[in-house]
């Protein structure tokens, strides 16, 4: 099983347990919604490019809460477990497209409650974290002020994108991931807290 699916499976587990009314960290989101982002992402190709494209995103959001409001919470969870239909263009590329993608809103789940601790991953998924995180860092950081290099505890650098004043953001790839999809729910050290404020601030506005 590829690192993608176990944590698709993880996911469903969690939520499962949290019920589908409870919070996460996708604001505004319960459970029963993010589950119905996921069923729509993947399996309603005429929806999905408005995850996106901020034109589309009104029609992604009423198939989105129809998806919410119509189906049992049981049958958006199966649907979750079972992945990309036979057709989707998703399917071939899950263990690329999904990793973070599960990764990021198991997270969301685990950490929109107190006392949430950061897991301990394993190779495969921590290596599938890694191969995309410097894109993933151009795409969401490269236009705010700062220059930012994001580096594991031992000093490894994974990614450096953006101008200006230096913010070296240190952590497990886990939360460097969590940090790259705009979280503030990380166990990370920043050398600079004013850099960091101003970073944040941009990123209200992106």
């Amino acid at each position: 099983m590829t690192a993608a699916r176990r944590e698709r499976a993880a996911l469903v587990e969690t939520m499962r347990a949290a019920g589908p009314d409870a919070p996460t960290l996708c604001e505004g989101w319960t459970t029963r919604d993010l589950a119905a982002h996921l069923v729509v992402r993947e399996r309603r190709p005429d929806a999905a490019p408005g995850i996106l494209i901020p034109q589309l995103a009104g029609y992604t959001d009423r198939v989105q809460r129809a998806a919410a409001e119509s189906k049992d919470w049981e049958s958006l969870l199966d649907q979750i477990t079972a992945g990309p239909p036979l057709w989707s263009p998703l399917r071939p590329l899950d263990p690329i497209a999904n990793m973070d993608e599960m990764f990021i809103h198991h997270e969301d789940v685990r950490r929109a409650v107190s006392g949430w601790q950061p897991r301990t991953l394993d190779n495969q998924t921590q290596d599938g974290l890694r191969r995309a995180l410097s894109l993933m860092a151009r795409l969401t950081l490269g236009k705010v002020p700062a220059r930012i290099r994001l580096q594991t505890p031992d000093g490894t650098e994974v990614a450096a994108v953006g101008k200006g004043p230096e913010l070296v953001v240190t952590g497990e790839i886990g939360e460097l991931t969590m940090f790259v999809a705009g979280r503030e729910q990380t166990r990370l050290t920043f050398s600079d807290p004013r850099v960091l404020d101003a970073v944040r601030a941009a990123r209200r506005g992106l």
